[in-house]
């Protein structure tokens, strides 16, 4: 008995069922279930195994994000565009160009572009907004105890109660602001605002780009992922509904 040939209907469905195996999705997994895996250890803040003072400023957690995030974007001090011969995007680089002096901030010429008040002076220059006081004061900091390559570890990622004023703001100044702000922000996305932030989170595009899923601009851009501490307390900050 010969067999029934196959429908148009069934060769369909066939086809599209062999599709939904071979395409992946661009949209990151729901934010329930089990945790992403990502590259460092998700129970520590980055890996470094160096525990963290608070008296103490680490360059590559806090003072090289926060150049990057403002200086070293295209077109200013990036590794291609190299304005006026400075580069923010490595240790070497900073101390060497930015003419910085291990213990004297006063003397040290990145700082005292950051805090010159003329317009035509100043870094990051004009429309981009000042580094904050506190920002300021932690580049001074830095170059006052020895502008050490230093970094740390957080210890145990607690993502109890994440909001947004305790960490999510506090962490985009530090590795988005300088990009996303100001009167064009880089690909067209403010992040100035908890509103722009909340907006942002709730389309995916936060979460998918810090956790570089695929389908979106990894950030921060040019600069390293951030720590899976962070991407983690962020995660958990939308799952808890994004609270202020």
């Amino acid at each position: 008995m010969n067999k029934p040939k196959k429908t148009l209907l069934s060769l369909l469905m066939t086809f599209g069922l062999v599709l939904s195996f071979l395409i992946p999705a661009c949209r990151h997994s729901p934010l329930t279930g089990e945790e992403p895996n990502l590259t460092d250890n998700p129970n520590t803040g980055n890996g470094s195994g160096l525990p963290c003072s608070a008296d103490s400023v680490y360059f590559q957690t806090q003072v090289l994000p926060l150049l990057v995030s403002n200086c070293a974007r295209s077109g200013c001090h990036d590794d291609i565009t190299r304005a006026d011969g400075v580069v923010m995007t490595n240790y070497s680089a900073v101390m060497s160009t930015g003419k910085v002096k291990p213990g004297n901030p006063d003397d040290s010429k990145l700082y005292k572009v950051i805090v010159d008040t003329r317009p035509d002076k100043r870094m990051p220059p004009v429309p981009a907004a000042p580094l904050s006081s506190d920002q300021q004061d932690l580049l001074r900091k830095w170059i006052a105890q020895g502008a050490k390559n230093n970094t740390c570890d957080g210890g145990p990622c607690d993502t109890a109660a994440v909001t947004y004023s305790g960490f999510v703001q506090p962490l985009i100044d530090t590795y988005c602001k300088g990009c996303h702000s100001g009167p064009v922000p880089q690909g067209g996305l403010s992040l100035t605002t908890y509103a722009e932030v909340r907006a942002s989170a709730q389309s995916g595009r936060l979460y998918g780009s810090v956790a570089r899923e695929p389908g979106y601009s990894p950030m921060p851009k040019g600069g390293n992922p951030l720590p899976s501490c962070s991407v983690l307390k962020i995660r958990r900050w939308i799952d808890l509904g994004m609270p202020q």
